[in-house]
């Protein structure tokens, strides 16, 4: 079996690395947790196919901005097969995104229902749905070398991102040092919502501004940690940051 250290580093566009993504199996607790969702379902899905596979990035090959979760949902994105969709999660963030003019449409609950993301790209530093949306530290670093790929290969366009959660911000910056594009500062900067860290660039291209946020679970939007305000906020103030226009 090969590792995603020895795939990732060879794919030379993001729909060969997202078609290698979807095959991988390097971690065992995470294919047999991802595996056994699919099989035994959840009750309102029962009639459904689910995806099982990792899954990997979605959004336009020349985004502007990223946003960066956690892992994909036991019965969301791994269901559907598509990042922050089916789940209310994926709710909250594309309806959000809708509202500042970055999604074509508010609702994100299928990888065919239309969904075009307008310079907006989601992605992840884990790629399969973690038991307990948990993943190890060693399953974490087993699947860096995706998203240290997927940093390279947008590098051309992409000028601001979005981390949601604290396990995402401390997943992000071993990857953009890894992919040598940008100065990490040392010592990195600390999670918070609202917090924004200029990165100078390492390779003579465009710096990077990275924001962090409150991830877009239920336990944070139920209990009014991240409201809609605070999360259009966060991305409003990245997309204009990245030079996309943004509905008022």
């Amino acid at each position: 079996m090969e590792l995603p250290s020895e795939i990732a580093p060879a794919a030379p566009a993001l729909a060969v690395l997202d078609r290698e993504l979807s095959s991988c199996r390097a971690c065992p607790r995470l294919v047999a947790w991802r595996e056994e969702v699919g099989s035994v379902k959840r009750k309102s899905f029962a009639d459904q196919t689910y995806w099982a596979r990792p899954v990997p990035g979605f959004g336009p090959p020349d985004a502007a901005l990223l946003i960066v979760g956690l892992a994909p949902a036991a019965h969301g994105g791994n269901r559907t097969g598509r990042m922050f969709t089916g789940d209310r999660s994926g709710d909250i963030l594309v309806a959000t995104l809708h509202d500042l003019g970055l999604a074509n449409q508010a609702t994100s609950v299928s990888a065919d229902d239309g969904l075009d993301l307008r310079g907006v790209r989601f992605t992840a530093p884990v790629h399969c749905a973690p038991p307990d949306n948990k993943p190890t530290p060693a399953e974490r670093d087993t699947c860096r070398p995706w998203l240290v790929r997927e940093l390279e290969l947008t590098r051309p366009t992409v000028r601001s991102m979005v981390v949601l959660g604290a396990f995402g911000w401390q997943a992000l910056f071993p990857a953009i040092a890894a992919a040598g594009c940008w100065h990490v500062p040392k010592p990195r900067p600390a999670f918070g919502h609202g917090v924004r860290a200029d990165l100078a660039a390492a390779d003579g291209g465009p710096d990077l501004a990275v924001f962090g946020c409150y991830h877009v679970s239920q336990q944070n939007t139920f209990t009014g940690r991240l409201t809609p305000a605070m999360l259009r906020d966060v991305l409003g103030t990245a997309a204009v940051a990245a030079g996309l226009p943004v509905a008022s």
